[in-house]
């Protein structure tokens, strides 16, 4: 081996590479099965992956898994304090009362949230069909929130809709900084090529 293809062998060795997963209803953020649920072992062929960051079984979208504990840990960080962007269908339709708390920041049992930024949106178009369907009733409508966090404590943005009287029926997180699952279909994932790493 040349002394060049060493070099860009080696630097292929310390590069990060990092897996986009958009995660289906009732699986969970790790490799090992655990009470009957899905893991991401059924999904991605690798071992030497790990979430930078999780979501509930009960909730769907985008997941990072990285190589590169560096990176793991800037992804996951609030110190870095990138934005998460979620799409919420909330049983009935939030007035701007409810809408301004949260632009606001709720204060839950054990902290107060940050400012969020939340508009109401059409029903994403290219959105796939969960399974199992939520529940619906006849006579309560329902309404699609994009809801943008900073910060990502455990089941906030059920918490935060909740605390306004506005459950969350479904849960989709869409994009994490600049990566989105735009174009992925539920239980699809891809590697991303090293120039499209952020």
């Amino acid at each position: 081996m040349n002394k060049l293809k060493l070099i860009s062998y080696l630097l292929t060795l310390y590069m990060p590479r990092i897996i986009l997963f958009n995660k289906p209803y009732g699986v969970i953020c790790q490799f090992t099965p655990t009470d009957g649920h899905r893991s991401l072992q059924d999904f991605i062929p690798f071992s030497d992956f790990y979430p930078a960051g999780r979501l509930d079984a009960d909730s769907e979208g985008l997941v990072l898994l990285t190589d590169n504990g560096k990176l793991q840990n800037k992804i996951c960080s609030p110190k870095f304090k990138l934005p998460k962007t979620y799409w919420v269908q909330v049983e009935g339709k939030p007035d701007d009362v409810a809408l301004n708390a949260i632009r606001r920041g709720i204060v839950l049992n054990d902290f107060k949230t940050k400012s969020a930024q939340v508009s109401v949106i059409d029903e994403p178009g290219f959105l796939w069909a969960r399974k199992p369907p939520i529940r619906f009733r006849k006579n309560i409508p329902t309404t699609w929130l994009s809801l943008i966090l900073k910060e990502g404590k455990n089941r906030q943005v059920r918490r935060m809709t909740a605390a306004v009287f506005f459950p969350t029926l479904r849960l989709i997180r869409y994009a994490i900084g600049l990566y989105t699952l735009r174009g992925m279909a539920s239980g699809e994932w891809r590697m991303l090529a090293d120039s499209d790493i952020r």
